[in-house]
């Protein structure tokens, strides 16, 4: 195989078709589908199952395009390196939403002015999807929060750390996290997310059940109804910075004792590693400007599925 037939690969595989590929790699899809038989004939496995139409990449063929976009970036950076280039191209970041309005960029500033020749591309989603990009190769690396086990060729880093924040409406100020749980309706983070199962875990703990009056699948939407005076919610601290704090009255929750971490996932093996080194600092040093604990710089044994 060569590179010239891993690119087209990789083409396929973001296009969904060879007709789409053709295009992007500016080639026929007669070429297209030629590269492609070569390519199956030098590893001896069928990619595509070719009763579909279009032909459907299987699982040989997703496995190839994870390790071909891992040569196809490393080959990149080594002829940068070489050529005594400093680092360039595009780092493909995902992270969260609750993180990607205010934190993320800022410290993608920060890389842009240390790295005069790099460019950047933000995924926001959710950190199961972010994950599964990252392990497929769509992704170098992506911010998501803590959970359980890291898949395996993944590794998670910690990067910050914030409380859970209950939130009331202005007319609330004063009262006690007891008193709002128990007088005041309660809205709803309902996702499938570690953040959202992580509120409904505490509030079981304190044996209360709240009046629901909304439930809604955005953090923002649950901070504008604490805003319109529907009731209270359990926020992450991110959130409540990000929500013109002055209108809102806010304790933290359970005196800070509980928490939500933000982590770093990436491959085990990248050719972005020293790069992704620079972006956790630099998130970790913005997390810090605006109130997070930063967390150590070491390599975790947890993963992330929120």
């Amino acid at each position: 195989m060569d590179t010239r037939q891993l690119q087209t690969l990789i083409a396929v595989a973001d296009t969904g078709s060879f007709a789409s590929a053709a295009r992007l790699v500016n080639l026929t899809a007669s070429a297209v589908s030629q590269q492609i038989q070569s390519l199956e004939a030098d590893v001896g496995v069928s990619l595509f199952d070719r009763n579909k139409r279009p032909p459907q990449m299987n699982a040989h063929g997703e496995e190839l395009v994870r390790a071909a976009r891992s040569v196809m970036q490393t080959i990149g950076e080594t002829r940068t390196n070489i050529s005594g280039s400093r680092t360039a191209g595009m780092l493909k970041i995902g992270a969260i939403r609750t993180i990607s309005m205010r934190l993320v960029p800022f410290a993608l500033a920060d890389m842009a002015a240390f790295y005069a020749d790099l460019s950047f591309n933000l995924t926001v989603g959710m950190s199961q999807t972010l994950t599964a990009d990252v392990a497929a190769g769509r992704l170098d690396a992506a911010l998501v929060a803590e959970h359980v086990g890291v898949p395996a060729g993944l590794s998670w880093t910690p990067v910050l750390s914030e409380p859970l924040v209950l939130v009331a409406p202005k007319h609330a100020t004063g009262q006690t996290e007891l008193s709002l749980l128990k007088n005041l309706p309660f809205i709803r983070y309902e996702t499938d997310v570690p953040l959202a199962k992580q509120i409904e875990t505490e509030l079981s703990r304190l044996g209360v059940s709240p009046r629901e009056i909304a439930v809604t699948n955005t953090m923002p939407s649950v901070v504008g109804m604490v805003q319109a005076g529907l009731g209270f919610a359990i926020i992450p601290q991110i959130a409540f910075l990000d929500a013109a704090p002055s209108s809102l009255y806010s304790i933290q929750f359970r005196n800070g004792a509980i928490t939500r971490r933000i982590g770093l996932i990436q491959r085990q093996v990248s050719s972005r590693a020293e790069v992704l080194i620079e972006l956790r600092r630099v998130l970790s040093q913005r997390a810090a400007k605006i109130g997070f604990g930063a967390t150590e710089i070491a390599s975790s044994g947890r993963g992330s599925n929120a």
